[in-house]
């Protein structure tokens, strides 16, 4: 497992040393089993700032804020890291262990490495720039195979109004409109410059023009972005009773809501499922403990991330099965056991099938 033992000290560097990895990460091309990790940006982009919703935008902002200068290309080590704990890692100010904590990675997140010394690493991920002992992380092929599994491709809609098409063609039935700024999770990319995504439960169409691609890894949160999430939960008055959770009519259709953006085409075990999903995450010590936690920490749901699930609950057009299907959840109903993730399922995840997903 190579280590870099070197500061990737400059943006320019690190878009360079990555483009030349990756030289076709933003061009259509054929392969549902393709190793995007590779062939796109790394995750640098998403994991950066998960609320932006551009590469440029967030690589200039991070430029600013980091204040980087010289440039060290590195093409032969990857800059990725990933946490390797079960629940939470603490990320500190300085490189020891009784520094002030700046925030936390859950587990399966992921950063960036900034800079490395005596079995530390500064790194980055989302919001949190701070330091982690060695023994709490993954890196080179490590990390990248921790990525690639809990990781996933999406696109963001870069043009107003795009249609999503029964086939990859102009002249195909359109199945649907997406707003600009819309982001979807990318089953595949076709040699004819389309993007295959998941559109109410049917594969759809989008043309590659019309889209940025990113791959997206669940980022860590700073202090700050806890404290609030933790006031907006006792707010709402949230808590969780054993097996049961009890909630009220708000927080039920908040996973409602979800449910509906994430599988509202699916069967109503399907629907089921992701709402255990979402739950199995808020009895589990490796994510936030309440449903408005879980759904809104930083890159978590690719819904939450867009503001598909709060325009889905401002509207309150939610399918009646997605909203009995979150009751279902909620009273301990779990047609996957205690999994905590599922994927649009493309042949290379193991796990359960249900579906059109995959549940692991």
């Amino acid at each position: 497992m190579a280590r870099s033992r070197r500061l990737l000290v400059a943006l320019a560097g690190m878009c360079l040393s990555l483009l030349i990895m990756v030289q076709t990460g933003m061009t259509a091309s054929a392969g549902s089993n393709r190793n995007y990790l590779n062939e796109l940006n790394a995750g640098v982009a998403s994991i950066l700032n998960p609320s932006a919703t551009n590469t440029a935008e967030i690589l200039n902002a991070t430029k600013q804020e980091l204040q980087l200068e010289d440039v060290v290309i590195e093409t032969e080590e990857s800059n990725l890291v990933m946490a390797n704990v079960k629940k939470t890692l603490n990320i500190r100010a300085e490189a020891k262990e009784d520094a002030k904590k700046v925030g936390k990675l859950y587990k399966d997140c992921g950063g960036i490495i900034l800079e490395r010394a005596n079995g530390w690493t500064k790194l980055q991920s989302g919001n949190v720039v701070g330091w982690a002992k060695d023994e709490y992380l993954l890196f080179g092929e490590e990390a990248k195979a921790l990525a690639d599994q809990v990781g996933k491709t999406i696109c963001t809609i870069s043009e107003a109004t795009v249609r999503v098409r029964q086939e990859p063609n102009t002249e195909s039935v359109t199945y649907g409109l997406l707003p600009k700024g819309e982001i979807m999770e990318v089953i595949e990319q076709t040699e004819n410059g389309w993007v295959s995504v998941d559109f109410e439960g049917k594969t759809g169409y989008i043309s590659g023009e019309c889209v940025v691609i990113d791959f997206w890894i669940d980022a860590g949160e700073t202090n700050e972005e806890i404290t609030a999430r933790e006031e907006a939960e006792k707010e709402a008055k949230r808590h969780v009773n054993y097996g049961e959770y009890t909630t009220d009519a708000d927080t039920t259709m908040l996973l409602a809501a979800l449910i509906h953006c994430e599988a509202r085409g699916e069967s109503f075990e399907g629907q089921v499922a992701v709402g255990a999903v979402v739950m199995n995450r808020v009895r589990s010590k490796a994510y936030p403990d309440t449903i408005h936690g879980v759904i809104y920490a930083s890159g978590q749901f690719t819904p939450a991330m867009s503001g598909a699930v709060n325009r889905v609950l401002e509207s309150g057009k939610i399918n009646q099965s997605c909203i009995d299907a979150a009751k279902e959840a909620l009273a301990g109903t779990s047609p996957v056991g205690d999994c905590t993730s599922f994927r649009r399922n493309n042949g290379t995840r193991k796990g359960i099938v249900i579906g059109h997903h995959i549940f692991f």
